[in-house]
């Protein structure tokens, strides 16, 4: 994946809709609203069997000095920096504009090659701009509709050459190993992208006093002590009835799916505001996805009492987090770096947590240990008798309890069992699914 494309252009020339069309999938959000996209975002896209990672940015414009506009920009510039090639995109329909023409300078005094991308050309609406866009003196443009999908086998000519000079330098290493998969999310304004442009060393992600910068949930890949990872930021959430813009609809969405693919969560809480409802709301979310979780105390360099904040949030996690008991969390202020170290240490350790498998002899003596101690209610008369038990599953763990009358297992007891598995075998805070069956102990018949 050697290649780099940086996809260019004024607001609302169709830069998002490119980048779908080239990932197979749609990763970025698309709105008529201007200036929909504000963070870049990478995926692995392909033409033909031409394969490369395409960059999403946001729109070419002029913005204010200390403005958020301007901050947009410096992240475009990066984007420019790190790609082999640019695709210039100017919208064919609309005709040329100065700011099309403003940017085109700019990019001419630019390193990297530019390609000059006439989209939205299909009819005979889009003929007379995309000819007119032979006046930017970057050369032919090259006609597209990315919504239709017209035009990408010129779009692979161009860049076919560029792909050839990628892979003659190419010369790092491959490895199998799959991405840790990990989202940070959380409310509005808590810090989500301030740590993780701290954690990766570098100004990645758009941050500021705004809340609701990000919209889009962004994928970073990135490397954690050899072992490699795919960081997503996302957008905040908020509870549901505030929830009222398309475009923040469509963020929110994104968010949650990010939650769905993610094998770790990362909640980030605003200390001076410990665990409010949405924050558990969040939470909730996350166990019921069955999802690996960790909290992420942010801005704690601004909490004045920390003896009486810390009580507040341990006796908020045991009351209001029960299924969650033991979860970690991480007291950091992302802004000066506080307490960042032990961020990925907590990640990795709730992850392997959320990988642990327990061999069935183990468990099945465990079982029994626990049921002398402390046996299982009456039924009927008789003592309910809890038969075996084995893990279904990893990811979360999972387990299956087989009885003669699993229905009459309460819920307290249920409960009490997950609870020690938590203690016994070493698994804080992520969510255990116990599932119970009928049946006999499978072992029993080989005797």
């Amino acid at each position: 994946m050697a290649l780099k494309v940086a996809i260019v252009g004024r607001p609302n020339v169709g830069k998002s809709t490119l980048f779908n069309r080239l990932v197979g999938q749609k990763l970025a959000l698309v709105d008529d609203t201007p200036g929909v996209t504000r963070d870049r975002r990478e995926g692995e896209a392909a033409l033909g069997d031409l394969r490369f990672r395409a960059i999403d940015t946001a729109g070419l414009d002029e913005a204010d000095e200390g403005s958020l506009g301007q901050r947009m920009q410096e992240q475009t510039a990066r984007a420019l920096a790190d790609a082999d090639v640019a695709l210039f995109v100017v919208d064919a329909r609309d005709g040329l504009t100065p700011l099309d023409r403003h940017f085109a300078d700019v990019l001419r005094r630019g390193t990297a090659p530019v390609l000059l991308v006439a989209n939205k050309s299909e009819g005979r609406a889009g003929d007379s701009g995309a000819l007119e866009a032979f006046a930017l003196g970057l050369g032919e443009p090259i006609a597209i509709s990315a919504e239709h999908g017209d035009g990408m086998a010129e779009l692979y000519a161009a860049l076919a050459p560029y792909a050839d000079q990628a892979a003659a330098g190419e010369s790092k290493a491959i490895t199998a190993e799959r991405p840790l998969q990990l989202a940070v999310i959380g409310r509005p304004n808590v810090g989500k992208s301030t740590l993780v442009n701290r954690l990766i060393g570098e100004e990645r992600l758009l941050t500021g006093p705004e809340a609701g910068i990000t919209r889009d949930a962004i994928a970073i890949q990135w490397n954690f002590q050899g072992r490699a990872v795919r960081l997503i930021d996302t957008a905040g959430l908020r509870r549901r009835p505030k929830i009222e813009e398309k475009l923040e609809k469509l963020s929110v969405a994104d968010a949650l799916r990010a939650i769905r693919f993610a094998e770790v969560v990362v909640l980030v809480i605003d200390a001076t505001q410990m665990l409010e409802k949405q924050d558990l709301s969040i939470a909730h979310m996350v166990e019921e996805e069955g999802r690996a979780l960790v909290l992420a105390v942010n801005k704690w360099d601004m909490v004045e009492d920390k003896s009486a904040a810390l009580r507040k949030l341990k006796d908020r996690i045991e009351i209001s987090l029960p299924q969650l008991q033991g979860v970690r969390f991480v007291l950091l202020s992302a802004l000066t770096g506080t307490g960042m170290a032990k961020l990925m240490p907590a990640v990795m350790s709730t992850h392997a947590a959320w990988n642990r498998r327990i061999a069935t002899p183990r468990l099945n003596r465990w079982l029994a240990a626990v049921q002398q101690r402390h046996p299982p209610p009456l039924v009927k008369g008789r003592r309910l008798k809890l038969r075996y038990m084995t893990q279904a599953n990893i990811r979360p763990p999972t387990f299956a309890l087989f009885a003669a009358t699993p229905a009459a297992l309460p819920d307290s007891y249920r409960r009490y069992l997950v609870n020690l598995m938590r203690e016994d075998f070493d698994l804080p805070g992520v969510p255990i699914r116990m599932m119970l069956r009928k049946g006999e102990n499978p072992y029993a018949r080989d005797r």
